[in-house]
């Protein structure tokens, strides 16, 4: 019932996901207009705050010339907007506009648009049509955010562990924590290096940059990390004055719980908790989340790394798994919140990519939960038997035999209720045997003139080494059925260390991907402004010209708006040169085959350097099948089909 009821909640579980990536809401010009005069500047609104950068702007005229711009900036102070001055003598005719910020969740968006001054000219820059990410840049990018949400899980939870399951022997914790620190340094080193790049679109060489970087340290994401790398110095101090040392001071543990909290903010503070509705409860959810994904993970190695070490105690293990359930229960509670700010409705669990990606982590969640429930028995079934011996009974040195109890908590009182009655015993015992021997030195001393020396006992410090005529006592043997308590458990736990590493990749994908709500609201914004307003398709063709075989030429493609209903058509003929190139004819038609419709004919026209219709109709969306053909001569001619994808 308890696993049914964590599945149900971990059905709306995030990793820290808010409605955010900005979208655009509105330009000044707009998309496709044609302005009498001019303008003096170029505005546009976003629905969220967004970062500007060195070239957050670049516009360029009717010839694919770059104009002359001054720096962006906020328009009238506010931070959902951006603006740049154009130069007084613009110039007449169709100019591209390609923009390009960081939305307050830390991730760039781009996009262009065009319009006109006068009149549409014949030849227009062509609008960018490549990837917002440079993929190099974008796939170190993605690395170093995963290996650094490893590192953290293993460097808080391992730290955690020590401090609240206390086991006995915590020296083979030490090697975790510090690869836990060492690749959580250096992972934040690289991301902040690659942040310039992964903004500005650049290859991962630029991140050697001195300007590029200084660039980065004025904005909030890289100020975040430089953040996090102040605090993992001081992580550093606290593991160096701690080596050595057996027990935890209670200054350590708050200042270690301090740093805990606020390397879970570095990530808060700079992605999609700041952004969107309700930021202070998100971002108080997503440090919870967090530290509590970090207690139980990280918890989990360092499990494993004692009994890998053969040092794990009974009571070590039980105080962990009610660690383990308190991270779950925090885990539920904070991943129904974030997910209701990042799905906005059930049916995008499986209409967004967020939402699918979303019930893969729910399958791995699952299946930890699964491989949990089974360490627990296993963690129980080791504890009896450390207690008083379930499946075999351990004789003691009086020849008696103790019999096994049903409950962990029980059978851990009862060893150290017997432990305080034989110490007490033996204290008494001692007692009597030193005056039975002052007696009997006392007697002796009466018929002996000369005193025999009486051996006094030194007291042993409390916590301090034994005796040298009392050796420690080595640990008894484990019993078969310890020994095989023990391998299962190490296997289980193993399980689910597996697992949960598949949970932080998927964590990792989610925290890249745009968030089911925010995508609508993106779709709602390009509605309300008619953006986009235009699909752009580049067509090859062989333009069969005598002497040059394998010559080739393109096509560039305009619809506009590029959705449902009525779409105007603009296609641009160049030459293998790059030059304008001039056609007996060109034909255009649309097919949807899924549904079975067209093909439906453009009806191009020549308009003098370029062709067009003014009235294509394509009522369904979908992926159809545009069909081009291009006669090069009186007698030769080419045809090629490309993909275009339809919205509403």
């Amino acid at each position: 019932m308890l696993l049914g009821t964590l599945l149900g909640l971990f059905l709306f579980a995030g990793a820290g996901q808010a409605s955010a990536h900005a979208a655009l809401r509105g330009a000044d010009p707009a998309d496709g207009s044609v302005v009498e005069t001019a303008p003096r500047s170029i505005t546009l609104t976003f629905t969220e705050s967004v970062g500007l950068l060195d070239d957050s702007f670049r516009v360029l005229d009717p010839d694919n010339r770059r104009v002359d711009t001054d720096t962006a900036r906020h328009a009238d102070g506010r931070a959902d907007t951006a603006r740049v001055t154009l130069p007084g003598k613009l110039g007449t005719g169709t100019f591209t506009v390609a923009w390009r910020v960081v939305s307050a969740d830390g991730h760039p968006i781009a996009g262009a648009f065009t319009f006109s001054v006068g009149e549409p000219s014949a030849t227009r820059a062509p609008l960018p049509t490549g990837s917002v990410e440079d993929p190099a840049t974008a796939a170190l990018y993605k690395i170093g955010r995963y290996l650094a949400y490893g590192a953290a899980a293993l460097l808080i939870g391992a730290a955690l562990f020590v401090a609240v399951c206390r086991p006995t022997d915590a020296r083979s914790l030490r090697r975790p924590l510090v690869a836990g620190w060492s690749v959580f340094t250096g992972s934040t080193v690289l991301l902040l290096l690659l942040r310039a790049p992964y903004e500005t679109g650049a290859g991962p060489s630029r991140a050697l940059d001195p300007s590029a970087l200084a660039g980065t340290l004025s904005g909030r994401p890289g100020l975040a990390l430089v953040a996090r790398l102040a605090l993992l110095a001081v992580a550093a101090v606290l593991l160096v004055r701690q080596r050595g040392r057996e027990r935890v001071a209670r200054p350590t543990l708050v200042t270690g719980a301090v740093l805990a909290v606020g390397l879970a903010l570095t990530w808060a503070a700079a992605e999609h908790a700041s952004a969107g509705i309700q930021v202070p409860a998100a971002m108080t959810s997503s440090v919870l989340h967090l530290l509590a994904m970090a207690a139980w993970l990280g918890g989990l190695a360092a499990l494993l790394t004692l009994l890998h070490h053969g040092a794990l105690q009974a009571t070590v293990a039980a105080r962990f798994s009610r660690l383990a359930a308190a991270s779950v229960a925090v885990l539920a509670v904070t991943g129904v919140y974030q997910s209701w700010r990042g799905l906005g409705s059930p049916d995008a669990l499986t209409d967004t990519p967020y939402g699918r990606l979303l019930l893969a982590k729910l399958a791995a969640v699952a299946l930890l939960l699964a491989a949990g429930t089974r360490s627990r028995r296993w963690t129980d079934r080791l504890a009896r038997a450390e207690a008083h011996g379930t499946t075999a009974e351990r004789t003691t040195a009086d020849g008696t035999t103790t019999e096994g109890t049903t409950a962990v908590t029980e059978a851990v009182t009862e060893t150290e209720t017997e432990a305080q009655r034989q110490t007490e015993a033996k204290a008494q015992a001692q007692a009597k045997a030193q005056a039975a021997t002052e007696k009997v030195t006392v007697a002796a001393a009466t018929v002996v003139k000369t005193p025999a020396p009486v051996r006094q006992r030194i007291p042993q410090p409390v916590g301090g080494p034994p005796l040298p005529d009392e050796p420690p006592a080595a640990d008894p043997p484990l019993t078969p059925a310890e020994d095989a308590h023990r391998r299962a458990l190490r296997r289980s736990v193993l399980a689910e260390v597996v697992v949960s590493v598949v949970v932080l990749g998927l964590t990792t994908v989610l925290t890249g991907t745009l968030p089911a709500r925010a995508e609508a609201e993106a779709a709602t914004a390009e509605q309300a402004t008619g953006l986009p307003v235009a699909s752009v398709t580049t067509v090859p063709f062989d333009t069969g010209v005598p002497g040059t075989p394998g010559a080739r030429g393109t096509v560039q493609i305009t619809l506009d708006p590029g959705r449902v209903g009525a779409n105007s058509v603009q296609a641009v003929v160049y030459g293998p040169d790059g030059g304008l190139a001039s056609v007996p004819e060109l034909r255009l038609s649309f097919t949807l085959p899924s549904q079975d419709i067209g093909p439906l004919d453009a009806k191009l026209t020549d308009r003098g350097g370029y062709w067009a219709a003014t009235s294509l109709n394509l009522p369904i969306p979908g992926d159809w099948e545009m069909r081009m053909t291009v006669r090069t001569s009186e007698i030769d001619q080419v045809s090629e089909t490309e993909t275009v994808r339809i919205t509403r």
